[in-house]
């Protein structure tokens, strides 16, 4: 599956990881993740529970069925258009707090209604 590959080298990348390192942490050789991200090799259930649970991942966000991770703890950040970004900004007084919560949700809302 080569979105299987894109996403496990998305996440080593992500967190600032070679595949050397990675591999140390998972207990395979380096190129045993590079055959994963090449897709010439699958993981196997452990090793993708492994990633999951490490870089606090659904596994539906590992095989490409969605595009949020929704880990427990993971922080999801949607990227935003930066045309609706200033227009966003524009709605907002600036400096107060109620002001930039009310702004982060409209974000939120607007990311998430792209998706």
């Amino acid at each position: 599956m080569k979105i299987l590959g894109e996403r496990l080298r998305q996440l080593r990348e992500e967190n600032g990881f070679s595949q050397n390192k990675l591999a140390k942490l998972i207990g395979v050789p380096q190129s045993s993740v590079n055959r994963y991200e090449t897709g010439f090799t699958n993981p196997t259930p452990e090793t993708l529970l492994w990633y999951a649970d490490y870089f606090d991942v659904s596994m539906d966000f590992i095989f490409g069925r969605t595009e949020k991770p929704q880990g427990k703890n993971y922080k999801y950040k949607p990227k935003l258009d930066p045309e609706m970004a200033r227009f966003v900004e524009m709605c907002f007084e600036p400096g107060t707090k109620m002001n930039k919560e009310l702004r982060l949700q409209v974000v939120k809302m607007i990311s998430e209604e792209k998706k």
